[in-house]
């Protein structure tokens, strides 16, 4: 026995010691069990059964697809924020993005915002929206409310409904509870036919949003959709907050969230709660962070039982928008790495808030955001809800949306097995938010095989290299270290290495690089970068020659060529970081039919500066009032102050408009899941700015706003052609006060030098990136 792999295939299977860790190495170890079976029986589902006989059920570790383990991606969208024109396009750049599930909120003021006169059309018409998901294999969760929040006014209360001060809101007062039954009648009527029970794409409900009181309320809520013919596999509620007396067991899933920081903090200052533990791996699920500015939870803890269900996700942040008070604006690593951290803590769906932003559409009786001004705890932009998600509210497509591809690549492929593998964490952890030396990492395993879950990154908070790693885990069948010689963690990194993966005719006793997904008997890896690549496979699963392999160059090419005792060859293509992020799977335009391989191209971007016009220097700065009680928070500027603003007037050439109406914004339809079709163009008006608020306005109507981050101001032409190209576009910029009582992230601060106010217009552009198809 002298091959590394056979002597961690011996200590894997027969309980023998492996090899002893280097005398230099700083060995992190972890404890695994044999994981307890799954549970079920206990869940009180709807009908679980489409026409077709395809099933959806659950058990405590996972949702099971036609009684099959399944690991899903969800991603968030609002119809009504988004123009019906552009569903389908935006639709399928989710699922290009690996999105199998579309969640989405019904917010009640959308729809009937004067008591009796229900909305169903245009960009309101839920039908539609559920009908075009269907069409394009995508299945739906909806979430009713009748509370929602989604940074809606009143959290989706309609006025009037709000004016009942005799009624006791979201409760089982029976005037609410009458007022929310005619809302899931409504709403029933646009599932009408679109249920997976009828063949539709709908699978799931969610009940209410974020609610921790009585659990007779989501009960309540529960039975009005039954009553109303909403019969869906799944009902949800948000896990979070953790609630005193627990919903009866299996009556809803609870839903959990994590965000790498919140608009809604109270503080000005960054990272200045809890929220750094997400980027920590753990076994409770309720983020205390999560909406804290009206929950205010400050205790860690899950409700009891939790653990009875799968650790599912709906509100993992995609992105974050800037509220007035706290302008947060992500490193795209932000979400990246509490993404991982849920998926090292054993979460089996992950599902994002935002995965796509949106634009607030037109009131009746008032503009629809939410505003301290209404009660709420933060002021939102009038229009903007773009979320800086992985897809922008005009169809941008933001730097996380690759790296969440390649790992939803990899759930794809890989993920049913690991939706069954507990997490597992180590025997020494992190202890406080400034303890910067302990590695951060976790297990997933099935008491075999599986992954170690590195995240050595945290928000706005720089943590050095690990050096001498080796990872020891005390498996059921014997110690098993790795990598064989110690290895340096990069700083700032993170990243999952595999474990004794089964990969159909081989096995791969670990490597030191990240898988992605297959393609027929061609495996594709993603290398760590600032690590060598190792491969040690079982030499007793392979025909003949080497085991081992290290030190390997990533390229497009296969790095490792091996034959099989089964007769069956197969290859690993390690890829780089560039390309692994470039990498997608889709169908070939000759032969739909079949699953590809390709690369996206670099991006032709094509950008054309637009004439500007200063009409209106800006006048007196506004004093930023601050609001009542304990937190002092800057309130927004009122319509009243815009008087003083710098106006600008845009002006745009008609060659644009002739240029879209001749059909540069096609999408590519594909039907593969998680493999991207690519816009042939997406004009967007970009502007640089440096002022507290911005505003563009068409004619006199404001149609897009933005406060300060540091991003830039976009804005997409093809909404507004052709009047935006005829019309009076102006921009209207407030200036940033120096002693402005609001968070900017650090490195977006504007330097004022001897200035007590900022305002200036850097640049205005027409930005046209125009993407590759599918290789033919």
């Amino acid at each position: 026995m002298n091959s590394l792999a056979e002597k961690i295939l011996l200590a894997a299977f027969c309980g023998g010691l492996i090899f002893t860790p280097s005398v230099h190495s700083e060995t992190v170890s972890a404890t695994i069990q044999t994981p307890t079976p799954a549970e079920t029986g206990y869940f009180k589902l709807g009908t679980t059964q489409n026409p077709a006989g395809h099933e959806i059920n659950v058990n405590s570790r996972s949702l099971l697809f036609d009684g099959q383990p399944a690991f899903p991606v969800m991603g968030e969208i609002h119809y009504s924020r988004v123009p019906q024109a552009e569903w389908r396009a935006e639709l399928l750049k989710m699922k290009a993005g690996g999105v199998d599930i579309v969640a989405t909120y019904v917010f009640w003021i959308h729809h009937e915002e004067i008591k009796g006169q229900w909305e169903w059309s245009g960009q309101h018409d839920l039908k539609k929206f559920l009908q075009t998901c269907g069409e394009l294999g995508l299945k739906v969760v909806v979430r009713c409310g009748p509370w929602c929040h989604g940074e809606v006014r009143n959290g989706g209360l309609p006025d009037w409904v709000q004016a009942h001060k005799d009624w006791k809101l979201r409760s089982t007062d029976t005037n609410f509870l009458a007022a929310t039954k005619i809302l899931y009648g409504e709403i029933a009527k646009q599932l009408s036919g679109q249920l997976w029970k009828d063949g539709g794409p709908v699978i799931g409900i969610q009940v209410d949003n974020e609610f921790g009181g009585s659990p007779g309320y989501l009960m309540a809520l529960k039975k009005l959709a039954l009553e109303a013919g909403l019969d869906v596999p799944l009902y949800i509620k948000t896990g979070w907050p953790a609630m005193k007396t627990p919903v009866p067991l299996g009556e809803l899933l609870p839903l959990f969230g994590a965000y790498p920081d919140g608009f809604w903090a109270r503080s000005i200052k960054p990272m200045d709660g809890n929220d750094w533990e997400n980027f920590t791996f753990k076994l409770t699920r309720t983020d205390t962070g999560v909406g804290n500015d009206t929950l205010k939870v400050e205790k860690n803890g899950d409700t009891t039982g939790t653990e009875k269900y799968p650790h599912l996700t709906c509100e993992i942040g995609g992105g974050m928008p800037a509220s007035y008070h706290r302008r947060i604006n992500y490193d795209e690593r932000d979400v990246e790495a509490v993404v991982l951290t849920q998926l090292g803590s054993g979460s089996s769906l992950l599902g994002y808030y935002m995965y796509h932003g949106g634009q607030n559409p037109e009131g009746k009786l008032s503009t629809l955001q939410e505003s301290q001004a209404t009660g709420y705890a933060n002021d939102l932009p009038v229009k903007s809800y773009d979320f800086n998600a992985p897809i922008g509210e005009f169809g941008q497509i933001n730097p996380q949306f690759y790296w969440l591809r390649r790992l939803h690549l990899f759930l794809h492929d890989f993920g049913a097995p690991l939706a069954q593998m507990p997490a597992t964490l180590p025997d020494v952890r992190v202890t406080s938010k400034n303890d910067f030396t302990t590695l951060r990492w976790s297990v997933r395993s099935d008491g075999n095989s599986g992954y170690v879950f590195v995240n050595n990154y945290q928000r706005l908070q720089p943590l050095p290299a690990k050096k001498d790693v080796q990872f020891k885990l005390s498996l059921p069948g014997g110690e098993f270290v790795f990598p064989q010689k110690p290895v340096t963690i990069p700083a700032d990194s993170f990243f999952f290495w595999p474990f004794n993966l089964d990969l159909g005719v081989a096995k791969l006793i670990y490597a030191t690089a990240q898988p992605i997904c297959r393609a027929g008997d061609t495996f594709y890896f993603a290398e760590t970068p600032g690590v060598n690549a190792e491969f040690v496979f079982d030499g007793k699963t392979l025909a003949a020659g080497k085991s081992e392999f290290k030190n390997l160059k990533p390229s497009r090419h296969p790095a490792i060529k091996l034959e099989t005792k089964s007769g069956h060859a197969i290859q690993i293509v390690l890829l780089d970081e560039t390309d692994s992020l470039a990498l997608r799977m889709g169908t070939p335009v000759s032969d739909p039919a079949r699953l590809q391989i390709a690369f996206d191209a670099p991006p032709k971007i094509v950008r054309t500066k637009v004439e500007t016009e200063l009409l209106k220097p800006a006048g007196a700065v506004r004093e930023i009032l601050l609001s009542g009680g304990k937190s002092h928070i800057a309130i927004a500027p009122t319509e009243a102050d815009f008087t003083n603003a710098a106006v600008w007037k845009i002006k745009l050439s008609a060659d644009w408009n002739a240029g879209l109406q001749s059909g540069s914004m096609k999408a590519t339809d594909t039907n593969a899941p998680g493999r991207r079709p690519v816009l042939q163009g997406n004009p967007l008006l970009r502007l640089r700015y440096v002022g507290d608020v911005a505003r563009l306005t068409l004619n006199g109507k404001l149609i897009a706003d933005n406060f300060y981050a540091g991003r830039e101001f976009d804005l997409g032409l093809q909404r507004y052609a052709p009047e935006i190209f005829t019309g009076d576009l102006r921009l209207e910029i407030l200036p940033l006060r120096k002693d402005a009582p609001i968070f900017i992230e650090p490195k977006h601060r504007p330097d004022f030098g001897t200035n007590e106010s900022l305002v200036k217009l850097e640049s205005a552009e027409i930005v046209q990136l125009n993407g590759v198809e599918f290789e033919k």
